[in-house]
């Protein structure tokens, strides 16, 4: 797998050539039709529109850049999908939709899990890759950053965080790498761990991070030859900042629960994690 800009990775391609001369470039391609695959990052979690108009996000903001419009624009995602629920929830509907473009933001879900396996986690993210492809569609996962750099937890939890995300990017970059497809990198994107990328529960990102993330897809999408007439801006415009109530009303109603519940669920994970550094420095 080869860099082939910041926070973009993609298999190398042999440059074109004929009788020894550079092939003129292709005429970039019009993207009419797109779908959103994952979880609540691409629902558009982190990013509010005003008066309560739902989530935007990373989904719109692509669409936009593209010049996709409203009729070509499929989000399939939902909250707390894991990478079986894209290939069996999400993956029938966005196949029936054709489209030119699927972006994929799912796996961390996966990782909170005591069910976590990433050889199941690579298959179902193959399935998916080879069934998109087969109808014409160019799909871009992600890989992922180290959350626990955002996300503040005890050094232990941290440990175990930092491991299963790895794990998971591991079997992310098997696939990419087997499929030879492009995949961004967020743990290169730039900015990725400033706090103002992320929303006030650090599990989601910002408007800004929405708008990272939606550069980054339109950066490699650009580099497979699509059309990117409307550049995302990383101005933020059109969205609305949540106030310190809404933070407190989302961590209250929200954020504590979920805490709660993946903990209890993570915790056996990271106790082992723990017992294995408490083993390595007592030897």
């Amino acid at each position: 797998m080869t860099v082939i800009s910041v926070g973009v990775t993609s298999a190398p391609e042999p440059a074109p050539e004929v009788r020894g001369l550079p092939v003129p470039p292709a005429e970039p391609r019009r993207a009419a039709r797109m779908v959103v695959l994952g979880d609540s990052t691409a629902v558009g979690l982190g990013d509010p529109l005003p008066r309560r108009g739902g989530w935007r996000g990373v989904g719109p903001l692509v669409a936009a850049a593209l010049g996709v419009g409203e009729e070509g624009y499929l989000n399939l995602s939902f909250t707390g999908a894991r990478m079986k629920c894209v290939r069996t929830d999400q993956l029938p509907a966005a196949l029936a939709h054709r489209p030119d473009v699927a972006v994929l933001v799912v796996g961390m879900n996966d990782t909170l899990r005591p069910d976590f396996d990433p050889d199941r986690i690579a298959e179902d993210l193959t399935e998916i890759v080879r069934a998109v492809a087969a109808v014409g569609t160019t799909v871009l996962p992600v890989r992922f950053h180290d959350h626990s750099k955002v996300f503040r937890l005890p050094q232990s939890l941290k440990r175990a965080l930092s491991a299963r995300v790895a794990e998971l990017n591991d079997a992310i970059d098997r696939v990419v790498e087997a499929e030879g497809i492009a995949c961004l990198d967020l743990d290169a994107l730039p900015g990725a761990y400033d706090l103002t990328a992320w929303s006030v529960d650090r599990l989601h990102p910002s408007e800004l991070g929405h708008r990272m993330l939606a550069r980054g897809f339109t950066t490699l999408l650009a580099e497979a030859g699509f059309a990117v007439p409307e550049p995302v801006s990383l101005t933020c415009s059109g969205g609305v900042e949540p106030s310190t109530a809404g933070h407190l009303g989302w961590l209250v109603a929200k954020g504590v629960p979920w805490l709660w519940r993946r903990g209890r669920e993570f915790l056996p994970y990271a106790a082992v994690i723990m017992w294995r550094s408490f083993r390595g420095h007592a030897g």
